[in-house]
């Protein structure tokens, strides 16, 4: 049976986007069977879009998905990559409604078992190389169907605007650091070499977002959520952003095994992985070290700017992950420096030439 929406509390907050939403899915009620009355918060992300689950009677689950997205958050491109992923034999959510205009779309529900708690809960045994390498196998059918001209490049100003969040809001919004000349030709040094090497990687269909946070338990395995943003680029990118992501860390054993079990299966599938594993692992480092950067500032953005202040907690983990790569590779030491001063740290530094 179909219900209205239950009047909001006289105390609560005005919420028009919500109000909004609520309109427009009396529109699809119907047809649907949705009980409007059960709308009621699913998630939220770091940019504006925000995520509703409501019960539904009409064969496409008990629940479905309402998505608040804002322009301009896009419903456009989150509808296109939907078709690539779907097209490519990856599991995402099912588009049945979208009004572009508004930023409103109805989506099938993958469920409430995402691969982060399940990853925490089982640490680095057998259970967590399951999930990861399901999630690797969806990743490797996704860049078997890349196609130039389709997604927008990852391209070298993409590269460098996103790591140019960390002089501005890392070092000088949240270190209140003024970037010196000679922090800006370490910083330029390093973005270079990144670049050099990001650019030099073949180039595939690339989600951006591909972590456990997004991944879902589902059949089949894995669901994957959050790929509006999907563009063309480096075929590491969605590897390393799986392995080293802002929530959880792996020892370097485990996360070898999965490395080395994706170059495996990219190779069996055609895909233009480097023949030499020990030049795919500094790729991945080093596609890692751009990611970080770019993270250090996104996260502090996101605190000052848009008030969402519990990213923050990982800043360690990523100044971590920095830390680590660049001190490995001689051309990135002078970058391990700056890190080792903005820390308040030195270390003793071996070298992988």
């Amino acid at each position: 049976m179909t219900s209205t929406a239950a009047p909001a509390p006289s105390h609560a907050p005005a919420d028009p986007r919500r109000e909004l939403l609520a309109a427009w899915l009396g529109a699809h009620a119907n047809r649907y069977a949705l009980d409007l009355a059960t709308l009621a918060p699913a998630s939220s992300d770091a940019s504006f879009r925000r995520y509703f689950r409501l019960a539904s009677a009409a064969g496409h689950g008990a629940t479905l998905i309402a998505v608040d997205a804002p322009p301009p958050e896009k419903c456009r491109e989150f509808v296109e990559v939907a078709g690539l992923l779907e097209a490519a034999g990856v599991h995402v959510p099912r588009v049945l409604e979208v009004d572009l205009e508004a930023g409103f779309m109805l989506l099938t529900d993958l469920g409430t078992a995402p691969y982060l708690p399940a990853l925490q809960a089982a640490g680095p045994g057998p259970r967590s190389r399951e999930l990861l390498r399901e999630a690797l196998d969806a990743l490797v059918r996704w860049q078997s169907s890349s196609r130039e001209g389709v997604l927008p490049p990852f391209d070298e100003a993409f590269l460098r605007r996103e790591m140019e969040l960390m002089p501005e809001w890392f070092l000088g919004r949240h270190l209140g650091r003024e970037v010196s000349e000679a922090t800006r030709g370490v910083l330029d040094r390093t973005f270079a070499l990144l670049v050099a090497s990001a650019r030099a990687q073949p180039q595939v269909f690339m989600l951006r977002d591909f972590m456990p946070r997004n991944l879902m338990i589902a059949t089949p395995n894995p669901g994957v959520l959050d790929f509006q943003d999907a563009v063309y680029g480096p075929i590491t990118y969605d590897v390393v952003s799986l392995l080293r992501d802002a929530f959880l860390s792996w020892d370097e054993d485990f996360e070898l095994d999965a490395f080395a079990y994706y170059w495996e299966r990219a190779k069996k599938a055609g895909l233009p992985v480097d023949a030499d594993f020990g030049e795919l692992y500094r790729q991945l480092e080093w596609m890692g070290l751009q990611r970080h950067i770019k993270v250090l500032g996104l996260f502090c953005r996101i605190n000052y700017r848009d008030g969402k202040p519990h990213y923050m907690d990982d800043l360690p983990r990523f100044l971590a992950y920095a830390s680590k790569v660049a001190h490995r590779y001689r051309p990135l030491v002078p970058f391990a420096r700056l890190l080792d001063d903005l820390q308040g740290t030195a270390v003793e530094t071996g070298y992988t030439f």
